[in-house]
Formats: structure tokens, sequence, C-alpha cells
């Protein structure tokens, strides 16, 4: 089993802190299909020294997440370690993450996420710094490197084992690459064979056999998702399923899909209100219809929807449309 510090997982499954997605909605359902832990979308440290309110709610776990990991990001040690300790004495967060992977130039640019890639002394001396503060297990979540130039993945795995982390993440892709391009799981594998501590893996997780063979092929103690559960949190029950039993489990069909779709909507709206959550959740519909043939006549109707039973209304249609296209296709066959 997965342990960072103190907190055991049930499994080996991690769902990545993704911006924008992992609110308490997702992180809900992302639970509801067995996720042994759930991450927070990342929360900037300023942000919470001033009290940012948005960023503040952004700190709220509900119980029946946990366990959970908060992640923050900043490029400043001073200012870190004071959000570290507002996390670890004001929120009933399990974990404290620092974001050493965002590639986004406006994080880096604040000397932020990726930008501590290039420095594994000031990893280091950051993380020393902040675990020195809290009483939660500090992990860092980071990518391999900067570019292909700068690659110090097992320098900055040491560093954090060094300074007290508890457990690192690792993505297998440089800042440069952003999401493109295939992971590199050899340095997974090199940075697990470099450290004591516990290692979770990341990139290119797409089905229940890739979890497997990260698993084989790299010896982490655990495999995160991202991408691959935007939805799609079957793909987090699955892999718990394959990773347990060599069983793969089916596809769910388009009903099951719609129904959850309606369940993170519903969750949505109770933490955001009506108006704002109908549009978040458009983003996430297009992902939960995604594959479905037939569904995309719905689109339109999904993207224009503001009303919560607008929005359901959609989702139904897009499972009758889909019965309606795979009608089509047995008809033709019987045709033929």
């Amino acid at each position: 089993m997965l342990k960072i510090g103190g907190i055991t997982m049930k499994n080996q499954v991690v769902l990545a802190p993704m911006a924008g997605v992992c609110n308490p909605a997702f992180r809900l359902i992302a639970k509801d299909f067995g996720a042994g832990l759930v991450c927070a979308e990342m929360v900037s440290d300023k942000a919470i020294l001033h009290k940012n309110e948005r960023s503040m709610q952004m700190l709220y776990v509900d119980e029946r997440e946990k366990p959970l990991s908060l992640q923050i990001f900043g490029g400043d040690k001073e200012t870190l370690v004071e959000a570290a300790k507002i996390v670890d004495k004001q929120t009933n967060a399990d974990i404290i993450d620092i974001n050493m992977g965002c590639p986004v130039p406006k994080i880096t640019k604040c000397e932020a996420g990726a930008r501590w890639l290039l420095d594994p002394d000031r990893i280091y001396d950051m993380v020393s710094y902040v675990t020195e503060a809290v009483d939660k297990p500090l992990t860092v979540k980071m990518r391999m490197g900067w570019d292909e130039d700068h690659v110090y993945a097992v320098e900055n795995a040491r560093a954090v084992e060094r300074g007290g982390g508890a457990a690192v993440a690792l993505h297998g892709r440089t800042r440069v690459q952003m999401y493109e391009g295939v992971a590199n799981w050899d340095i997974i594998k090199d940075v697990k064979d470099a450290v004591n501590i516990p290692v979770i893996g990341n990139g290119d997780v797409k089905t229940p056999e890739d979890a497997r063979r990260m698993l084989d092929t790299t010896g982490v103690d655990g495999v995160m998702i991202g991408r691959a559960a935007l939805g799609n949190p079957w793909m987090l029950y699955r892999t718990i399923h394959y990773l347990e039993s060599g069983e793969n489990i089916p596809e769910p069909s388009a009903r099951e899909k719609m129904d959850v779709a309606i369940l993170h909507m519903d969750r949505l709206i109770d933490l955001k209100g009506e108006n704002v959550a109908v549009r978040e959740m458009r983003k996430h519909a297009a992902w939960y219809i995604k594959g479905l043939r037939g569904a995309a006549g719905m689109r339109d109707m999904i993207n224009q929807a503001v009303t919560r039973d607008g929005l359901a209304e959609a989702l139904d249609g897009v499972v009758e449309a889909v019965a309606q296209k795979e009608a089509e296709r047995k008809s033709g066959q019987a045709a033929g």
C-alpha cells in the first residue's frame, strides 16, 4: 500500500491535482470511484496569506474526501512556509504538497511551479525550511526537468528527501514539453531507485494496463492519474480493480456516464451556486460525452445551457442520441 508519513492509502491510485478541475465536487466523484488519495488544485501562497476569499474557499476539505493533499505554489520560501503553516493548522487536509511542475508562464515567471526544477539546492533549502514549520507530511509534485538540457529529476528528488519531504510525485515530462510528446518512465525509475521516500509516477497512464506497466517497470509506490480521469472517473475504479484482480471491467454505458455527470453538476451547484456551476460544468460535460457515438449532436445544447435543468436535459438527450445511433447501426447490420 501507498503510505505517506503516517497516512496509509487504501490503494495505489492517486487523483492528480489539476487546476480548474479538482474542486470538492470532482474530488468527491473520484472518491466515490475509489481513489486512494485525491489532490486539490493548487492555491497561491500569497493569496492564502492575503486571505483572498476565493483562495480560502479552495482550502475547504469535505471529510468524505480524506485522505486528501492540499497543494500550494509560490516562488519564495518565506511565503511558502507561512502558507504551509495555515494549511497545517487551519485545514483538515492530511498532506501538504508543493507544486514544482506547473509549466504555465504566468506561474514560472514568478519563480514558482516548474521554475524550482533548475536548482536542487534551492529545493533543499525550501523543503527543509517548510518541513520544520509544519506537522503534516510535506510532499512535492514535480516534472522531470525544465528542458532536455536541464533534467535534474534525481538531484531534485534527493533534495526533497534530504529536506525532510515525505514523498515525491514525478511527471515524466519537461516544462518545455508541457503535455505533448511521450512521458519518460525511465527517469521515473531512476528517481525511485535514487530515494527511499515513496515515489508516485505520473504521465501517460491512460488505461488500467498502463498503471500496471508503470508499477512493474518503474517500481513506483503509486500511480497518479490526471487527464485520463476527466469525464471518466471509471478510469480510477477500473484501474484499482485491475491492479487488485487482473480483471478488466467494461466501460460504462452512456446512461451511467450521464447519471454521474448530473451528480457531478449537482455537487458543483451546492458548492458554487447554479449560475457559476452550470457554466463550469459545460467543459466537464464535453469530457463525459467524449467518445460516445451519436453524442456530438448534443454539444450545442450543452454549451448553451444556463440552468441545471437545461444541462440535465441535454445530458439525457445524449443517452437518447447514443441509443438511436446504436439502433441505426444494428439495423444496418441486419439489412446487410
